[in-house]
């Protein structure tokens, strides 16, 4: 056992992880650990591998190498929703909540997905549970409406509510503020650092720069499937294989 002085061990720890596609390698021996608590920036151009790694990550792809260490568990064979009830959550680019139900309702379905077969939780402590989740998201006057009557905005703040009612150690963010205004931006933005304020440890993936450079305390950029640079946000952003990747050299 770690002497409390010592280093702190990773809550994720991916190593050597490769993924291909018949010939085409979408990840190339990637390795990068990740602290509890830390708000980690994930980017790079299309193609470059993002979603794939989250897909690793979650368990929606099976790996050809490397390794998912998870709170020090090797969680590489397990299926995505044994990582879930472990305390892997991600929200989805594109929402695509139970539309004949309400906002509350979808998020009990998450919450039951997530308990440990056996466990009974009561009506009443779910509903508590719902509604908490649903006023850190701005989101608890629409608890008992439809989604479909659900702002652009107000259904990605749904889709990490969603993901929250898990009880995630780990939130990964897949591009919660595409397509959305420079306020909604700050919205979502300001969520995310609110969660991360609690403790839980969240990778964002996203191609608004200045929302990463706001949230992150260290970026990763994917490239063809490699890693080019890690690191702050500002020696990220001044790298040149970085420019190049965005800009064209």
């Amino acid at each position: 056992m770690m002497s409390p002085s010592g280093p702190e061990l990773p809550l994720l720890r991916i190593s050597t992880l490769t993924k291909r596609f018949g010939g085409f390698i979408a990840l190339d021996n990637v390795s990068v650990d990740i602290r509890p608590g830390e708000r980690f920036g994930l980017i790079g151009p299309n193609g470059s591998g993002k979603t794939t790694l989250i897909n690793c990550i979650s368990g929606a792809f099976r790996t050809e190498a490397g390794t998912v260490v998870f709170g020090g568990e090797d969680i590489t064979p397990l299926p995505p929703h044994i990582r879930t009830r472990r305390g892997i959550a991600r929200s989805f680019q594109i929402p695509r909540p139970f539309k004949s139900m309400t906002v509350a309702e979808n998020l009990m379905v998450a919450l039951d997905f997530a308990s440990v077969a056996g466990d009974f939780i009561p009506a009443a402590q779910r509903r508590d549970t719902v509604m908490s989740i649903l006023t850190q998201t701005g989101l608890a006057s629409k608890a008992d409406l439809s989604t479909l009557g659900l702002s652009q905005v107000e259904l990605r703040k749904m889709e990490l509510a969603r993901a929250m009612a898990t009880h995630p150690k780990l939130l990964i963010s897949d591009e919660a503020m595409a397509g959305l205004s420079s306020s909604e931006v700050d919205e979502v933005l300001d969520l995310l650092i609110k969660l991360g304020g609690q403790g839980i440890t969240i990778i964002m993936i996203e191609h608004i720069m200045q929302a990463v450079m706001r949230f992150s305390e260290r970026v990763m950029c994917l490239d063809a499937g490699r890693i080019i640079a890690i690191g702050t946000p500002d020696e990220v952003m001044a790298n040149q294989r970085v420019q190049e990747a965005y800009l064209g050299t």
